[in-house]
Parts: structure tokens; sequence; C-alpha cells
């Protein structure tokens, strides 16, 4: 039996501590190391800076890191209220209401715009949305893509934060998650990865231990090879101790899902604390904002709530609304509609 009290800093820690790292990620995008470090001095972005017409501006990423937060609760509550299991159809319709934030050409269908998420203005902002998961979820369904971009891995942390300690249970939402817009098994895999580890880290697990369990599950599904290798090589360059200046171009530059779990994977592995981590995580040439995000999940499950710097998080934008989530991920009542339950269930209907 979990304690709860563990469970809502870990689950905390890991939303907020990814929303902290795509803040701090965000106005480096788009931009090279040396550039970072020219503007930003020898010790590259260390605190946010403007993006997005302000300061502790999320992306994308978090966004559809909270639809998918949505979509698992409401998984949740579809099969405690009906005893079976929906969902591909109930996370792909919470896809749909982050794609309804993006473009008025959404699906407006039963199920789809009915949602607590969409009451929170902020999140109808464009945030350099990526084009696989715009395209794919706009001709509904991604499996007719080839794409292993980080759109897939860089938002299913809640599916590892509703299962801690079940990492196939985590893998498994994880990775169907992801194929809804990215079809390349390295794209879905790498994300079923990343959901297992939150799961083990929620658990109480070391990251170290939690790789090597996770490697287990994975090497249990076909066409698994780039995934493992770039988990492989995330571990034996850290275990080396080579230094993130040359380890990190060495993993790649976190466009694709491999590298981004690989990068960010690195970065938590070796860091003395989440902020080490986090700004070692954006500060690359590449995608600076969902490394972040990746590495803050990961470094926030295994340290809680407490380790986020309180200047990153005092003017994050949405702080509430993703603590929020987060409770409501580790808060899941018991199947009986009371009184104290009914806010809950009526937040996440059961479709």
């Amino acid at each position: 039996m979990h304690n709860k009290n563990n469970l809502l800093d870990r689950a905390i820690g890991c939303l907020l501590g990814g929303a902290a790292g795509d803040a701090l990620g965000a106005p480096v995008e788009f931009i090279d190391r040396a550039e970072i470090l020219r503007r930003f001095g020898p010790a590259g972005i260390r605190q946010y800076a403007p993006a997005y017409g302000g300061i502790g501006k999320i992306t994308d990423d978090t966004q559809m890191t909270l639809f998918t937060a949505e979509g698992c609760l409401r998984v949740r509550h579809h099969s405690m209220k009906y005893g079976i299991d929906n969902s591909k159809d109930i996370l792909r319709n919470a896809y749909m209401r982050w794609l309804h934030t993006q473009t008025s050409a959404a699906d407006k269908g039963k199920g789809t715009v009915d949602s607590w998420l969409l009451k929170q203005s902020a999140l109808f902002s464009r945030r350099a949305p990526g084009n696989t998961c715009l395209s794919a979820l706009g001709r509904k369904g991604g499996e007719r893509n080839n794409s292993k971009g980080c759109g897939g891995i860089m938002r299913v942390a809640p599916c590892g934060i509703l299962h801690p300690g079940d990492p196939l249970a985590a893998f498994n939402l994880g990775s169907l998650a992801a194929k809804l817009t990215h079809g390349h098994p390295t794209g879905y895999l790498s994300a079923g990865v990343f959901a297992a580890l939150i799961a083990l880290l929620m658990d109480g697990q070391s990251l170290e231990r939690a790789v090597d369990t996770t490697r287990e599950i994975l090497i249990s599904f076909p066409e698994h090879e780039e995934t493992l290798f770039a988990l492989d090589a995330a571990k034996a360059l850290a275990r080396r101790g080579e230094m993130p200046e040359k380890a990190i171009p060495m993993l790649g530059e976190g466009w694709i899902a491999e590298e981004a779990l690989a990068i960010s994977l690195y970065c938590a592995l070796i860091a003395e604390s989440l902020e080490d981590g986090v700004i070692m995580a954006v500060n690359i040439t590449g995608d600076s904002d969902s490394t972040g995000a990746i590495a803050g999940n990961l470094l926030g499950a295994l340290h809680g709530a407490s380790a986020i710097p309180k200047q990153w998080l005092d003017p994050l934008e949405l702080k509430e609304v993703i603590e929020a989530v987060a409770c409501d991920l580790v808060h899941i009542p018991d199947f009986e509609p009371d009184a104290d339950k009914n806010e809950w269930f009526g937040r996440y209907p059961a479709n």
C-alpha cells in the first residue's frame, strides 16, 4: 500500500518539475548552445527569460501533459464505472480537446469539449505545437504516419503517475498515448519507457534501478532496438562520468523520441539536484523545452516538489492547475459516487 503523502509529493514534483523545465527551455528551444551561452553567459540560461509574451510561460509540452492527465483520469473513471478498458478512444478525445485549444478545426463531437481544462483560458494559446501532433489528430489517427518525433514522449508522465509501482501498465498506457500521434515504434516505445520510469520513481525506486527494470520490459517488445540503444547509451555515459558538453551531443539533439529520452535521462542520472539536471537539459543545441520538461518530470518524481527552486515556481504559468491535476491523479476515489466524491467524478467524466 502506497503512502498517499509520498505519492502526492512525487506527483506534484513530477508535473511541476516538468512544467518548470519546459518554461526554462522555452526561450532557447530554437537556438544552439553556442548562442545560448553568448546570450546568457558561460553558465547558460538558469532563470526564466521572456517567451510567449511573459516569464515562466509553458509550451505545448505541458499543455499536452495536462490533457494526457485528464485523459488518464477519465480512463480510470470509465474503468471503475463500466469495468472495461476504452483507453484509446478516451485519450484521443483528450488530445482532441487540446487540439480545440489550438485550432478551430478540431472535432467538437460528444465527449470532446466538456472539459474542466477547457475552462482554463490560458490553455487557449499556441506555443509552437508540433506539426505531427496537429496533423495526426486532424486526420484521426497517428498510426498512419511513421513519425518518431519527441511530441509523443514529452507528454506521457501522467501515465506513470497513474500507475505507481506498476511499470508495465504505465509502459502500455504511455505507448498507447504516444501512438495516437506518432506511428513509428521508436516514437511510442520511448514514451512507454518514460512512463514506466515515472511509475517506478513514484514507487520510491532509485533512477538507476528503475532504468534496469524498464530495460527488461522494453526488450520484450518488437522493434525496440533504437530505443534500447538510446537507453543504454545514456546509462553508459552517465556511469563513465562523461561531461555533459561532450556526452549530450553524442546522444543527439532531442528532436526525436529516443534522443529526447536519452538526453533527459543522462542529465537526471548525473544531476546533483533537480535544478542542476534541468539546467543541464535545456542548455543544449536541440529541443530544449522538451528535454527540460522530461528531465524535470524524472527529477521531480525522484525528489518531490520541495526540490523545485522557489524562483521557478512562483512565476510558473498555470501552477495551480498543474498542482490540482497532480493531486487528482493521486486521490482517485473508490467508485462510490457520494457527495464527497462527486466533484472528482464530475471533473473527469467517463468518456
